[in-house]
């Protein structure tokens, strides 16, 4: 038991100092000269996007400095999703509508949809945005120029996540909490290696040449996380990458449910581990019922041991945008609902079956 304790008291400091790095070096997305949007073809795989989609395209239009061309791929959408982009097309040229071909064998709806847009994209920059997600004035420009600056060959972002029912702040926390406690994401910058890698295909800004070099979503085509492979991917082939998070200019609001959130994570929780089940499990294992053993094995310590864990949710947090007290109070439920994608998770490898927006991923 004092063995245990003690990896426990490790794995929480370990915790808190990647989370602690992610507040200390944390990136931002503004200063310098601005980047020439100019030069930027806005992608948006859409498939029944209705409800979402036009509030997306209001942002855009309502940017000082236009992109080249904003196209949007109707991906066979079953919505009013198609007529919404016509509707804005004819008021303003720059926004194209695209009709998506017939899903080929072996391919997914998603790569397909963000393949088709960048083969049709004519910028020197792409940025793939899903349409679920706002916007705000020169987070696009000052996009482009922490590419420049930095010659990156894909710059990703995390938005802020907008939490509205107590199902969505149950549960969507999650994906932060894992991310910033697990990889100090200046690492993605700065380290060459594959697994200091993260991506988030809500907001990723390809450099265009390399885009049509790499064909990186037709490279990935059968890939569940197809944004974590990219990333995987450019680092392996030594492509300059970044991931930035916390910049409030850009929010989504992910899932509208707990149910909708346990669909969506349960597709993508384990590649936060490598694809490795075994490791995420460990991971919950220590961070959700670490404290038992010290406060068996080494009560004196307790109360530092709960002190550290507070500091870490109170840092990932102050990183995230998110709300600290609802962090804290809601932590335990943050675990169960951990625990619950994971099992949801090994359900569907087992049946290597999964329906996402009425398609199989598998």
């Amino acid at each position: 038991m004092l063995f245990l304790a003690i990896t426990s008291s490790v794995f929480l400091l370990m915790l808190l100092t990647n989370a602690m790095l992610n507040l200390i070096f944390q990136q931002q997305l503004w200063g310098g000269q601005p980047g020439n949007v100019k030069k930027t073809s806005v992608l948006i795989p859409a498939r029944n996007e209705e409800k979402t989609l036009g509030k997306l395209l209001t942002d855009l239009v309502n940017l000082n400095n236009q992109p080249l061309e904003i196209l949007v791929l109707d991906d066979q959408s079953e919505d009013q999703t198609a007529q919404i982009v016509q509707n804005f097309a004819e008021k303003h040229p720059n926004i194209q509508l695209l009709k998506s071909k017939q899903l080929p064998d072996g391919w997914l709806g998603k790569t397909h949809a963000c393949h088709q847009l960048g083969q049709a994209a004519k910028g020197r920059y792409f940025l793939f945005l899903d349409a679920d997600v706002r916007i705000e004035n020169k987070i696009i420009a000052d996009a482009v120029c922490k590419a420049k600056k930095h010659k990156l060959a894909l710059l990703s972002v995390f938005p802020k996540q907008k939490m509205r029912s107590l199902g969505e702040r149950a549960s969507v926390p999650v994906m932060n909490f894992i991310l910033l406690s697990l990889l100090p994401l200046i690492l993605v910058r700065k380290s060459p290696y594959p697994s200091h890698a993260a991506a988030n295909g809500q907001f990723m800004l390809f450099d265009g040449d390399v885009y049509r070099r790499t064909v990186p979503h037709s490279r990935h085509r059968s890939h569940v996380v197809e944004d974590i492979a990219i990333a995987q991917d450019f680092k392996t082939q030594g492509l300059p990458t970044a991931c930035i998070t916390g910049d409030s200019r850009i929010k989504c609001r992910m899932y509208s449910s707990y149910r909708d959130a346990v669909s969506g994570f349960s597709k993508n929780v384990f590649m936060f581990f490598g694809n490795k089940p075994a490791l995420a499990f460990v991971f919950w294992l220590f961070s959700a019922l670490g404290f038992l053993p010290v406060l068996i094995a080494m009560p004196q310590y307790f109360t530092f041991y709960i002190a550290a864990l507070l500091l870490l949710l109170f840092t990932y947090a102050m990183v995230s945008k998110q709300n600290v007290i609802l962090s804290i109070i809601l932590f335990p439920v943050h675990m169960i609902f951990m625990l619950q994608i994971m099992i949801n998770g090994l359900v569907i490898r087992t049946k290597k079956r999964m329906i996402w927006k009425g398609r199989s991923l598998g």
